[in-house]
Formats: structure tokens, C-alpha cells, sequence
């Protein structure tokens, strides 16, 4: 049977208008299957995240227990080596205190990364060359310009 589309087959090929038709008849469909597509991926996604944070919030509390735990031992091995209960605790608090520190100073050097600086350079447009503002022409923003200036007054 001869093909329609293919040149020499002996059918006179579709016309551009029938294949413009044919696709605005099956783009409902298609789009339609892409945006469900989207839907449940979407569902999926937000299935996964709930989990996500679920299980984050288990690993923190977890972790933090075991952090109190390994602080408790610490605390108990010191007083079995003769080291008073206060001395025990300041040392585990100034240990967690330096700590606290390091993390903070890290967070500060992370800080400025959440301003996005190079997407900003790179999307920001270079200032236009132009007139040099009245100001900074002026005689007394230039000093080395002051001695001729009032010459050129006169």
C-alpha cells in the first residue's frame, strides 16, 4: 500500500494544512498527558519531602541524645579520675562552647554566599559611560586642578 507521506510511493503526500490539523487535534491529549505526568510526579515529590523532614527530625533527636550520652560518660570518666563534678561539667560546657564558636564564625564566612554575589555581578549591567557628574568637576574634588581654576574664571 502506498504511503501518503513518503515522495514516490505513489500517494500524493498530506498537505501541510491536514498535518497542522492532525496536530491541533492530538495536542490536547498530549499536553494533557504531560501535565498529569507533572501532577503525580509532583505528588511524589511532596510524599518524599514529608518523609525527608520526618526522618530529619528523627536523626536531630537521635543525635542530640547520643551527644547528652557521649557528654554524661565524658562527665563520668572524669570523676572517676578524681576530677571534681563542677570541674567535669565546666570543662565539657567550655569544650562545647569553643565549639559553638567555631560553628558560628563558619556560619559567618557562609553568610555572604546567600546573597548569590557572582549571579548578581553577572546580572547586574555595567554602568554606562556618560558625562562626568557636575560634582566631580568640580575645582575643589580635583586639588590639583584648584590653582587653575580660578584663572580660567577670569
Amino acid at each position: 500500500m502506498p504511503d501518503p507521506g513518503v515522495p514516490g510511493s505513489g500517494a500524493t503526500p498530506a498537505s501541510l494544512l491536514d498535518q497542522v490539523k492532525s496536530l491541533a487535534c492530538e495536542l490536547p491529549g498530549l499536553v494533557s498527558d504531560r501535565v498529569e505526568l507533572l501532577a503525580l510526579e509532583v505528588q511524589r515529590a511532596a510524599q518524599a519531602l514529608m518523609q525527608m523532614v520526618a526522618l530529619v527530625v528523627a536523626i536531630a533527636i537521635l543525635g542530640v541524645t547520643c551527644w547528652l550520652a557521649m557528654w554524661v560518660a565524658l562527665v563520668n570518666v572524669l570523676m572517676q579520675a578524681g576530677v571534681p563534678l563542677l570541674g567535669a561539667l565546666l570543662l565539657a560546657i567550655a569544650l562545647n562552647g569553643i565549639a559553638i564558636l567555631v560553628a558560628v564564625a563558619r556560619v559567618r564566612r557562609l553568610l555572604p554566599r546567600l546573597g548569590l554575589p557572582a549571579t548578581r555581578r553577572h546580572l547586574t549591567a555595567p554602568p554606562r559611560p556618560g558625562p562626568v557628574p557636575a560634582a566631580a568637576s568640580h575645582p575643589e574634588n580635583h586639588p590639583d586642578e584648584r590653582s587653575v581654576a580660578p584663572h580660567a574664571a577670569h
